[in-house]
């Protein structure tokens, strides 16, 4: 690091649990982000002024009026441009030292194994389940910790899925992927907007845990918050040996 980096993130390196040796960690790292909207916004943010040397965000659609009540990397001024590049100047507002690939495309399965297999972390920041199930199995193939938030009216939750670990599940163990949702979109919802600033911000820090090696990820625990009362539950979640996606991985592992 350089003496302008040393002071950009010196309460970072200030952190016992972060140091020198965990920053630099993160200024090597390469966070994947599927999703620029109101998880995407604040997790891009954080990810970006702790120093994540790359950032890759994915997203198709374009900054519209109704996302500004909540998705904080985009301004008035920027309504009709796309989402990613949107979120790009936010970033690079913040710290022009991140480099951030923007791609304005709608994933299927084999762009996300490409990209997935690229990175370090991904974060799924997505509102729809079939794209969800998408990044996990891709997640899961190429043996990438996933970091999934969701939110929704005054609900939220989160968790991390870790495949490289045979003791916690994916995603697909908890919500199988042929189990039938009714798709709910704040659209027709609505969303608190404060919610997915809370869940896209955990989002961050629990990606820049497992870059840095700090604390315990939330990995084999889903937190739930009911923004009403703010009161968090949380969960233990097991790995279903039967499950479709991570289950051959693991009986192989074995």
């Amino acid at each position: 690091m350089n003496d302008d980096q040393l002071l950009r993130y010196s309460r970072h390196i200030l952190l016992d649990e972060i140091g020198i040796e965990g920053q630099e960690r993160i200024l090597a790292a390469h966070v994947l982000i599927v999703g620029a909207g109101g998880l995407g916004s604040p997790a891009a943010l954080f990810l970006g002024s702790a120093g994540v040397g790359r950032l890759t965000l994915v997203d198709d659609d374009v900054v519209d009026l109704t996302n500004l009540q909540r998705q904080i990397a985009h301004t008035t001024e920027r309504v009709g441009q796309s989402k990613v590049e949107s979120a790009a100047q936010a970033v690079h507002a913040i710290n022009p030292l991140v480099s951030v690939h923007a791609l304005r495309q709608r994933v299927d399965a084999q762009a996300l194994d490409r990209l997935v297999a690229q990175a370090d972390v991904v974060l799924d920041c997505t509102d729809n389940y079939r794209t969800r199930q998408a990044i996990n199995a891709a997640c899961v193939r190429s043996a990438r910790p996933l970091v999934a938030g969701a939110a929704i009216r005054f609900d939220g939750q989160i968790s991390v899925y870790d495949p490289r670990r045979g003791d916690t599940p994916c995603y697909a163990c908890l919500f199988p992927p042929d189990a039938r949702f009714d798709e709910v979109a704040c659209s027709t919802m609505g969303v608190f907007a404060p919610m997915v600033g809370i869940i896209g911000t955990m989002q961050a820090a629990e990606a820049l845990k497992l870059i840095a090696g700090v604390g315990r990820p939330l990995a084999g625990r889903l937190l739930m918050l009911d923004g009403r009362d703010m009161q968090w539950t949380e969960m233990r979640t097991e790995r279903d040996p039967a499950c479709p996606v991570c289950g051959a991985l693991h009986a192989q592992a074995g």
